[in-house]
């Protein structure tokens, strides 16, 4: 949703519809609030049915309080019961409560009891990681391996006016995310633009969807397909249009037609790919019908196009799956599901957005109101919904991107970073390298901090392993993440970050001393590899300001940015002797920044092992202090 906050703000007061019985949930319980260097925790007690919590600071028990606001410019609600605040000024003791959410944009419940924040401990700016490398505690899911995409069409793109071939640029982006972060699937706008030809005076032409989903097929990629936007000539208004390239946002002039255009797309689709595979796929009915921006109809409107496409797509065949609502910041769950149930309509997965914060639980409000275990599908997420807003190409992104992917596991299906490629036209092609841009990747390809996020991520194994994470800000500020792999490697992700984008560049006081624990381990020599981002590492920013920040690189300057554009090592790789089942790590995590640390073993007899031994390293122990990556 391209739209600044105070745009975004009134759109959705003026589509939200009517307030939720904020008596659906009680007031969270234990709430607690830890102080640290820079930094509050908050923790609560679970509330059943809670869609998430919001949290509330005054400076006197008696109030008033206010929600805070981490500046992400969209959902202020969390989904989780921790919550590091990190915007309080120093030396400040302010009051803490929280109030739980029934529906994500309904009003929030009856607040806890306030409580006090104290002073920092003596164990400030430390934290620990316990693993135990031999429990197993269940297979790793991967929401992330479904990414966003501006319009297919520009597949079928040329040379632009900077000289770069969008199409080919943007098919090789594609690749990458198959090979690199494990992508499977691509939602994108626009499969009804009229570019691609579909309906002009009632005829139907798929050549152009052909050429698109061909090549995404060719790259082992599946569309998830968002029936968008209404053909000019099918459109009640045609004039009501968005973005560069004139999406149409008006409901249908006659609704048959839509649902034939609905229909024969689905056929057509089974019909060239199988239905095996397309029913694999999924369609999602329209794009943020709650923001006037992108549907010029009001909600009985939407909900009748849902109607009617859902109906058209399990007239081909009932496998196929359909899903909604696909609005801005989490709204309209409860009505949709509560449309959906009444009149008996299917509803395979619900799909919603949200930026700058973590995904809420919109599962709890649809089973209330009538959908139970409909997988969740958030087929936008992002750092920030604005566009050319600074936080979009700075590290910050890294571990905002691995906090929400870790919120999401074992309860979201799939969380579509939003979006791939800078090659992005809403606001008309990009007029220099890094501006701010929604993508994982620049134009020319290379890769961000936040693609390297969810590049580390698709490097840990298929098991995750039992943990625990304590001290100051530990499972709010400071994270982790472990995993095993066949064969003995064990991998562990530790990043430090937070919700609060005025430290977007970053602040020395949430700077961590992590200590990390691996039990379990089988004694031998393992291999040991520390991949960082942070802002020298792993940053194409900081490659970029060397070399002046120029709107386009010269030939130099491009050589100099893909000499850099690969996940840096803090430190060279090297053997490293377990001679217990122990291992002990520390390392120093600014924030923002994010380590992978991965051991592989290298077994062999005792002679060769100790041949091996890393000279300088005690045994079952090395530390990474303060140093920059290699280069």
């Amino acid at each position: 949703m391209r739209l600044s906050p105070e745009d975004l703000a009134s759109q959705l007061r003026r589509r939200r519809p009517a307030a939720a019985d904020s008596s659906a949930v009680r007031p969270p319980a234990d709430l607690r609030a830890e102080a640290g260097c820079g930094q509050v925790t908050l923790r609560w007690a679970r509330v059943p049915g809670a869609a998430g919590y919001v949290v509330l600071r005054g400076l006197q028990r008696e109030g008033p309080f206010a929600i805070l606001d981490h500046g992400g410019g969209d959902v202020l609600a969390v989904p989780g019961c921790v919550y590091a605040d990190t915007t309080a000024g120093a030396g400040e003791q302010p009051w803490y409560s929280v109030a739980a959410l029934a529906v994500p944009d309904g009003p929030p419940g009856p607040r806890a009891e306030p409580v006090q924040a104290g002073q920092a401990s003596g164990a400030a700016a430390k934290v620990e990681v316990a693993v135990d490398a031999a429990v197993p505690v269940g297979q790793l899911q991967r929401p992330w391996r479904m990414v966003g995409s501006d319009h297919l069409s520009l597949l079928l793109r040329g040379i632009d006016e900077h000289g770069f071939d969008v199409g080919a640029e943007l098919a090789r982006a594609l690749a990458i995310s198959r090979a690199e972060l494990g992508a499977e699937r691509v939602r994108a706008h626009g499969i009804f633009l009229d570019e691609l030809g579909v309906y002009r005076n009632g005829a139907l032409d798929f050549t152009g969807v052909d050429r698109v989903y061909d090549q995404l097929r060719q790259l082992g990629l599946r569309p998830l397909v968002e029936l968008s936007f209404m053909p000019r000539d099918l459109a009640a208004n045609p004039s009501a249009r968005i973005f560069h390239y004139g999406g149409v946002v008006s409901p249908p002039r006659d609704w048959a037609e839509w649902r034939r255009l609905v229909a024969a797309l689905a056929s057509h689709l089974v019909e060239r790919y199988g239905l095996d595979e397309v029913a694999e796929w999924g369609f999602e009915v329209w794009n943020e019908p709650n923001l006037e921006a992108f549907w010029a109809g009001d909600q009985a409107d939407y909900f009748r196009l849902y109607e009617e496409s859902a109906k058209a797509l399990k007239s081909v065949n009932a496998r196929l799956k359909v899903g909604g609502p696909a609005t801005a910041a989490a709204g309209w769950i409860q009505d949709f599901a509560e449309f959906a149930a009444q009149h008996q309509l299917p509803v395979d997965f619900l799909s919603t957005h949200t930026y700058g914060n973590l995904p809420l639980d919109v599962s709890a409000p649809a089973a209330r109101a009538g959908l139970p275990g409909v997988p969740s599908w958030w087929t936008e997420w992002g750092v920030s919904p604005r566009h050319l807003a600074e936080v979009n190409d700075l590290p910050f992104g890294a571990p905002f991107v691995l906090s929400g992917m870790i919120s999401a596991l074992d309860r979201i299906g799939l969380l579509a970073y939003w979006v791939l490629s800078d090659h992005f036209e809403e606001l008309g092609p990009p007029q220099r390298l890094l501006h701010g841009g929604f993508g994982l990747l620049t134009v020319g390809n290379l890769r961000k901090p936040r693609f390297w996020a969810l590049r580390m991520l698709e490097l840990l194994g298929p098991e995750r392993l039992a943990m625990e994470v304590s001290g100051d800000g530990a499972g709010s500020l400071v994270q982790a993440l472990a995993t095993r792999s066949p064969g003995g490697g064990v991998e562990l992700l530790v990043w430090n970050g937070t919700l609060d984008q005025s430290k977007r560049h970053g602040a020395e006081e949430l700077r961590r001393l992590v200590t990390v624990r691996l039990d379990g381990l089988r004694s031998g020599i393992y291999l040991r590899t520390h991949h960082r981002v942070d802002t020298e590492c792993s940053n194409v920013v900081a490659t970029w300001n060397q070399l002046g920040a120029p709107d386009w690189p010269d030939e130099a300057g491009w050589r100099a940015l893909r000499a850099r554009d690969r996940l840096e090592e803090l430190e060279a790789a090297a053997p490293i002797e377990v001679g217990s089942d122990q291992l002990t790590l520390e390392l120093d995590l600014p924030m923002p920044a994010a380590s992978l640390i991965r051991l592989r073993p290298l077994w062999g007899p005792p002679r060769a092992r100790a041949r091996t031994r890393n000279p300088g390293t005690r045994r079952g122990a090395f530390r990474n202090l303060p140093g920059r990556c290699l280069t």
